[in-house]
């Protein structure tokens, strides 16, 4: 690789750099680990990396000792494996100080694990991003031997959102409730992709983001070759948010419309979808260990993916939102449950919480029915249970056979710690 080359695309990143307005998040990362930063294609990575940089710059450390490459500059079209060494030439070009190595979007260059091992064991300094959740596999935490610490960083929660929106505590005039209402409104409507902000028309910026993930992240990485079958596959999921939905029922419906595809593809492009870290899934706490995988609930990243395809449909949006946010927090725990008797939203089995999500409860049956399965889950339960119920704006207690049902507004929802 050129090495004059090399140097045009880390000056131009410097000068980027420079003029980038970096807003504080609330993810704190340690200041000598080396990093793997993984999630959506501008769910803020690079920004964290250029947090980092501007950090080092302040605590005195030189440009020239700041090599920052982006794998998706065009000028890099053509990079392999065996281009790796360049860089490494080129730094020492630039200067003979300690080098401090930032690799964005690294995934693209097949055999970058071997390089990133290569580093870390020659002592380097090296932060890394990537939009394949892949990169934290089994088999590629095996290959990398604990040298990197691993965080996924997703767009912003509503309380960051509020901190770019420069509001940093909520007063009690009318009008300060007024913008966080109206906030708190497009957050619903158009996520936290934090350059959205920047955006008159969200919706067209954020289609470019799905543009950019459906083509390069899933179809072209993974050789798909039926795009149209993809493209139905992730808009029948969106239709079917709030619901668990099997693959054999998506096959069906996918290949009742026309494209031949079998369910082992389905299954195949599904996860595509997961690793591109468009969709995450929540699987039911009462299935089998064998059978959780058959039936997940498909869930969209941000809430403006999700609207670029269900025409701002209320009660789909606020149910992922309050999934999007249970994720951010408590991954790990997280489920659904749907049995005989019982039909929860969502479980966090580490507190025995039951949730359920409804726009609004002021209708009588869906009053009935949401009340119902909570009280049938506590019933049923084993221990002490907490359930709550998350509409858009309605608060209040409801005590019923002996249980108390906490019924919380989104906004309290949001910024409860």
């Amino acid at each position: 690789m050129n090495h004059e080359l090399l140097k045009r695309v880390i000056y131009d990143q410097h000068d980027a750099i420079r003029n980038m307005t970096i807003i504080d998040r609330d993810i704190h990362l340690e200041k000598n680990a080396n990093y793997i930063l993984i999630g959506l294609r501008r769910a803020g990575k690079s920004t964290l990396l250029y947090k980092r940089v501007l950090d080092l710059i302040k605590d005195g450390v030189s440009w020239e000792q700041i090599i920052y490459i982006n794998f998706d500059d065009e000028r890099l079209i053509g990079f392999t494996s065996n281009d790796f060494d360049d860089i490494l030439q080129t730094a020492s070009e630039l200067t003979n100080k300690k080098h401090y190595y930032f690799f964005d979007e690294i995934q693209n260059i097949d055999g970058w694990e071997k390089f990133s091992v290569r580093m870390a064991n020659l002592g380097h300094k090296v932060d890394i991003t990537g939009s394949n959740a892949k990169m934290l596999s089994k088999e590629m935490n095996a290959a990398l031997g604990g040298r990197y610490v691993a965080y996924e960083v997703t767009p912003y929660s509503f309380k960051e959102y509020l901190v770019a929106n420069d509001i940093h505590n909520i007063g009690y005039s009318a009008k300060d409730i007024g913008n966080v209402n109206r906030l708190l409104e497009q957050y619903l409507l158009y996520g936290g992709f934090p350059a959205s902000l920047q955006f008159t028309n969200k919706r067209e910026y954020i289609s470019s983001i799905y543009q950019k993930t459906l083509y390069g992240d899933i179809i072209a990485h993974n050789g798909v070759r039926h795009e149209n079958g993809m493209k139905l596959l992730i808009k029948k999921i969106a239709e079917s948010v709030m619901q668990d939905i099997s693959h054999t029922r998506l096959q069906s419906i996918i290949s009742g419309i026309g494209y031949k595809i079998s369910k082992d593809i389905v299954i195949n492009y599904c996860q595509y979808c997961v690793d591109a870290f468009l969709l995450f899934t929540i699987k039911n706490y009462y299935s089998s260990f064998v059978d959780k995988n058959s039936n997940p609930k498909y869930y969209f990243s941000d809430n403006g993916l999700l609207n670029l395809f269900i025409d701002d449909k209320r009660s789909a949006l606020l149910e992922n939102l309050v999934g999007i946010e249970l994720a951010r927090r408590n991954k790990e725990h997280l489920y659904y449950l749907k049995g005989k008797k019982v039909d929860i939203d969502f479980y966090l089995s580490d507190s025995n919480t039951a949730i359920q999500v409804d726009y609004s409860i002021n209708d009588h049956e869906t009053y009935d029915r949401e009340i119902d399965n909570l009280v049938s889950f506590a019933k049923d339960s084993k221990e002490p249970s907490n359930l709550i119920l998350i509409t858009y704006q309605e608060e209040k207690t409801i005590e019923i056979d002996g249980f108390n049902i906490n019924v919380i507004p989104l906004l309290k929802f949001l910024l409860e710690k």
